[in-house]
């Protein structure tokens, strides 16, 4: 069993991490920002975050990077960091970026509805199995409601959401008040743990089970 020393030192690092991603959620938004990953080395921290639009983040000549630098230390108390910004690989798979995207496009005053129908066309173009879009808030009269738009299959249950659903939730300031963004995308190449194929037979097989209709009639003759 480990010991309570190394309980308090995950638990205490887990939160600064999740602090910290909510933090760059909220600043870098519209950067694009997609997620991060921080790792302790010997020398200090190390932090890799991941966007959209990497030179937002790093901003002219570094001074973004070294104004960050310094929120790190002293408000999360991480020394000696070193910040490294990097592309999204599939930024239209990712639900982080989709959300943030569709906030960008709300707080411009473009139709929530040509939005979401839009960003969906998007995310399907790029090879995905599935995607829904949810957005909430007062979109026609005072009172709150949701629209919702989905297309190919969607998993909401089972272990394998864990590994093949994206989900990200993200909020947009309006004059009408708050609204609501979530993001479910099911991730292409990925196969759900209740997957059943149909498995491919060679010709020569088929041809020792079915014989076929020219060796039926020589035989015949």
């Amino acid at each position: 069993m480990p010991g309570p020393h190394i309980k308090k030192y995950f638990l205490e690092y887990n939160l600064t991490k999740t602090m910290l991603d909510e933090f760059l959620a909220s600043y870098f938004y519209e950067a694009g920002y997609a997620g991060m990953d921080l790792y302790k080395t010997p020398t200090g921290y190390r932090l890799v975050i991941y966007a959209e639009y990497p030179g937002r983040i790093i901003g002219r000549g570094g001074s973004v990077i070294r104004k960050l630098s310094q929120v790190l230390q002293r408000h999360f108390g991480l020394e000696n960091p070193n910040i490294t910004v990097s592309p999204v690989p599939d930024p239209d798979l990712n639900a982080r970026v989709v959300a943030f995207r569709i906030v960008r496009a709300l707080e411009k005053e473009i139709p929530y509805r040509r939005v979401a129908l839009a960003m969906l066309r998007r995310i399907m173009g790029a090879g995905a199995v599935g995607a829904e879009i949810v957005i909430s808030g007062k979109l026609r009269s005072e009172r709150a409601r949701y629209e919702k738009l989905k297309a190919g299959k969607i998993y909401k249950a089972g272990d394998h959401v864990e590994y093949i659903v994206d989900r990200a939730v993200a909020k947009a300031l309006l004059k009408r008040g708050i609204y609501g963004v979530e993001v479910t995308i099911v991730k292409p190449g990925l196969k759900p743990a209740d997957h059943v194929g149909i498995k491919e037979i060679p010709p020569e097989e088929i041809e020792k089970i079915i014989p076929s209709t020219n060796s039926s009639e020589a035989g015949n003759k």
